[in-house]
């Protein structure tokens, strides 16, 4: 593929950045880049009303934090109002669209009687050929493309195949409202036209514009994109993705404690194969990724999956980075969903030093920090029903009895904090489990937690101790 591949990705900021249009973006990317190309970013706010500022920074933001770089600065469809005015304008003077009147009572009309008559409620084009004499006075005209009767409009389209629609059920669209603003299917063609973009890889709800859009594209002279139209995502139960699916804004996966790089991996995966690969690099997305290897029936999001991609990611991580990862969420969190001191350094220090452990179990950074509290909690301190009813006197006797050996520890590593609680456990004639479970309590304030001699080696000598003295008095 030349230098020249152009692709884009082209949201509209009415909401966040959900996780269908991450995968659309992620698609895009990694096409233009496989085929040294660019993507650009087009920010679709025509609708004044509805775009926010909260909205384009959410795109922006989810973006990049799941590294995805676009070429060039963000356009904005907005600020180009004055180019679309003018195509619609010369698509007038060629004859290629004209001004209509009809009103919404005339429109409603004809949407009754198609329903009536068993037929699609299209446009019947009553001022296709009418003389602009018969214009009425003071009412503002839409400007409708004068879309071709005869023949077929065909896309080749990269994912679904061959589409063929007859012209005669496409009806004059509206390229330019009363109020002078340019739609969408308009504002579109304009738009990939003037950004160089020769490929338009979107979402499949687009597909009924594409046929519209080649038509607007041949009355301008210009050449198409490639099109590639890409299925929906639904849920595992096979029902359009909502939002107890999965259907929620690349910064809640984000708040959840996923990783970009696993979401990334399970988004490309996501509708797309490369034999049975499950586990991508970056490198090997962008030298695999082509527009064939996309399925046509829609994708299925499952939790599990993403989850278990997401735990082998943060195995392959670097201790320091996950915990530093875990640390850059906080201000996501809400307050009851962060650890205690979240603010103290020497915990963030304990908790990487923790992680070799604490990541064999996790699926998400949150899972680390709630598995990994016992780093974070002050002394005294709060045991949990569980933790308190293993803490009886005969516990506390057993643990106490800890103290001297431990002490005595000079080396704290965990062979020789294990070798020290194995001998005073065959010493006392207890199993293991049975000063285990209540040292496991006394340290973290719960009945689970990592393997207990990392959770000793964690904690250091000193705060061990002390802990346990905390039980005992």
């Amino acid at each position: 593929m030349s230098q020249s591949v152009v692709t884009r990705f082209a949201p509209s900021p009415t909401g966040f950045l959900h996780i269908g249009g991450a995968r659309t973006a992620l698609f895009n990317w990694l096409y233009a880049k496989g085929n040294g190309g660019r993507m650009l970013l087009r920010i679709e706010d025509t609708d004044r009303k509805r775009s926010t500022k909260e909205a384009i920074d959410a795109i922006l933001d989810g973006l990049t934090w799941l590294g995805i770089e676009w070429d060039d600065e963000p356009v904005y469809q907005h600020t180009r109002v004055d180019r679309h005015q003018q195509i619609v304008a010369e698509l007038l003077e060629k004859g290629l669209a004209y001004r209509c009147y009809a009103t919404p009572e005339e429109l409603e009309e004809m949407r009754n009687q198609a329903h009536a008559e068993g037929r699609t409620a299209v446009y019947d084009g009553m001022w296709r050929d009418r003389d602009p004499s018969d214009a009425p006075d003071g009412v503002a005209p839409a400007i409708r493309f004068k879309a071709p009767k005869e023949g077929e409009t065909v896309i080749d389209d990269q994912v679904m195949g061959t589409i063929t629609v007859a012209n005669k059920d496409l009806d004059d669209l509206i390229i330019q409202r009363s109020d002078g603003t340019p739609t969408y299917n308009l504002a579109v063609v304009v738009d990939d036209h003037d950004m160089g973009v020769t490929h338009a890889i979107r979402g499949g709800d687009h597909l009924t514009n594409a046929s519209r859009q080649a038509q607007i594209y041949k009355a301008l002279g210009w050449d198409e994109p490639v099109f590639a139209h890409v299925p929906l995502i639904h849920g595992e139960d096979g029902a359009k993705l909502s939002k107890r699916h999965g259907a929620l804004s690349v910064q809640a996966y984000r708040t959840m404690g996923y990783l970009p790089a696993a979401l990334r991996n399970y988004l490309v995966r996501l509708g797309w194969s490369h034999g049975d690969d499950e586990i991508f690099s970056t490198a090997q997305m962008i030298e695999w990724f082509d527009l064939p290897g996309i399925g046509r029936s829609p994708a299925r999001f499952d939790f599990n999956k993403l989850e278990n991609l997401n735990a082998h990611y943060m195995r392959a991580t670097d201790n320091r980075e996950l915990a530093g990862l875990a640390r850059a969420l906080l201000p996501d969190l809400k307050a009851e969903d962060q650890p205690p001191n979240a603010d103290d350094d020497a915990a963030w220090e304990k908790l990487a030093l923790a992680m070799p452990d604490l990541k064999k179990r996790a699926k998400t950074l949150l899972d680390i920090m709630e598995t990994g509290r016992f780093v974070f909690v002050s002394r005294p301190l709060d045991m949990d029903e569980k933790a308190a009813g293993i803490l009886d006197s005969e516990a506390c006797g057993v643990i106490a009895g800890l103290v001297d050996p431990l002490s005595h520890i000079e080396d704290w590593s965990v062979e020789n904090i294990e070798q020290a609680i194995r001998e005073y456990a065959e010493a006392a004639d207890l199993k293991l489990g049975k000063v285990a479970q209540p040292m496991r309590a006394a340290l973290t304030g719960r009945a689970t937690s990592p393997g207990i001699f990392d959770v000793l080696h964690v904690l250091g000598k000193d705060e061990t101790i002390a802990r346990i003295q905390d039980q005992i008095h």
